[in-house]
């Protein structure tokens, strides 16, 4: 036994220690690749992601549809909730030049804590889009909240949950305007996890209706 923790321990300080994937930041694998990554938002300290809203380009018909150019997290106090509609932060990434934001889509109760995206591929000569629209899985209830964005495109896989955490910041990847090219606006996003969030059931009524 003696000789197999020596050989053990060599091992390690050959190989060095074990990598192990952290859930701190969820990616999705079927996001766009033009544009590049905005600055990182995060919710301010204390406070974590219940709820979402989308800036979308509805279908405009002969032209170029950009679908999805935005997301918001809207985060909440877990030791201050309030009946005040209003107390809740805001934060965005990057936003493309079009489209209008939508109403906002709360937990039932619990914090958001992952995400998958729906994009549509690469149209080659035709109107490309990139994302389209979002889901997002709450940390208590067992309700999918989806976005009133498009339905171009498909379903990726949901990205890894925030393991012991929620969602507490977002980093949006975003086509600049091109002119007379083709825009696709909103492409990718990377979610960030943190905080100490024991479970704490919150009505969504005090944060007003979708």
């Amino acid at each position: 036994m003696h000789h197999f923790f020596s050989m053990m321990f060599s091992l390690l300080a050959i190989i060095g220690p074990v990598s192990v994937q952290s859930t701190d930041e969820l990616k999705v694998k079927n996001g766009g690749t033009k544009g590049t990554l905005g600055s990182k938002d995060s919710c301010p300290a204390g406070t974590y992601a219940a709820g979402f809203s989308l800036k979308v380009e509805r279908p405009i018909g002969p032209g170029d549809d950009t679908a999805l150019n935005g997301i918001r997290l809207h985060c909440v106090d877990r030791s201050t909730y309030s009946s005040n509609s209003d107390d809740y932060t805001s934060i965005e990434s990057s936003v493309g030049n079009w489209g209008e934001w939508t109403n906002i889509k709360w937990c039932p109760s619990g914090y958001l804590t992952s995400f998958q995206l729906r994009v549509e591929s690469s149209q080659g000569d035709g109107d490309d889009t990139a994302a389209n629209n979002i889901r997002f899985s709450c940390s208590i209830s067992v309700e999918k909240l989806k976005g009133d964005g498009t339905d171009w495109g498909e379903w990726g896989d949901w990205s890894p949950e925030c393991l012991g955490k929620v969602i507490c910041g977002i980093q949006t990847r975003v086509e600049e305007w091109q002119g007379r090219g083709d825009d696709t606006a909103l492409n990718d996003v990377i979610m960030f996890c943190c905080g100490d969030t024991s479970p704490i059931q919150y009505s969504t009524s005090l944060y007003g209706a979708e």
